[in-house]
């Protein structure tokens, strides 16, 4: 990633933000002008801590990606079209198009059953829905996890979806 730093940082400044490009696990390398300097941070973007917080930073101008993000799936790292086999199915290059639709969260077998019939009349490929919710507060509904997943599964094979 690359921070640029606002016209005359001051040496603090700058120093401020060496110090957190280092704590997130890159390694910084300055580039010094006369009115302006430049942030390189050295490491995979992939596996380190972003660093667009520093955007929030008042010295700092702009924090740009010099990967790209989706890297597997983009056509900088894969020439050819990308082809999915799920539950029987080809998804992607040319196949015919697929619908997923289902639940935000999995709450219920019944609601899981009501959801599967409704999608599939209304001529959905797959059954999706959210077993694992992350919230805010560990008080609200965070899905049924493994179960909310078993349930999926059991739905989907019913409906004739292969899961």
């Amino acid at each position: 990633m690359i921070v640029v730093l606002r016209a005359h940082a001051s040496p603090e400044e700058i120093d401020a933000v060496l110090k957190e490009v280092g704590r997130l696990g890159y390694e910084p390398r300055p580039i010094t002008g006369a009115v302006q300097t430049v942030i390189a941070a050295i490491g995979d973007e992939r596996t380190h801590h972003t660093l667009e917080a520093l955007n929030s930073w008042p010295q700092v101008e702009a924090v740009l990606r010099v990967q790209k993000r989706y890297k597997l799936v983009s056509r900088e790292a894969v020439a050819g079209d990308t082809v999915i086999v799920s539950g029987g199915r080809r998804i992607g290059a040319g196949q015919p198009l697929c619908v997923m639709a289902g639940p935000c969260s999995v709450e219920s077998e019944e609601q899981i059953l009501r959801s599967a019939h409704a999608v599939k009349k209304a001529g959905a490929t797959f059954l999706r829905g959210g077993a694992y919710k992350p919230r805010t507060s560990p008080y609200e509904f965070q899905g049924l996890g493994e179960a909310g997943l078993r349930l999926l599964a059991k739905r989907g094979r019913r409906r004739g979806w292969g899961l």
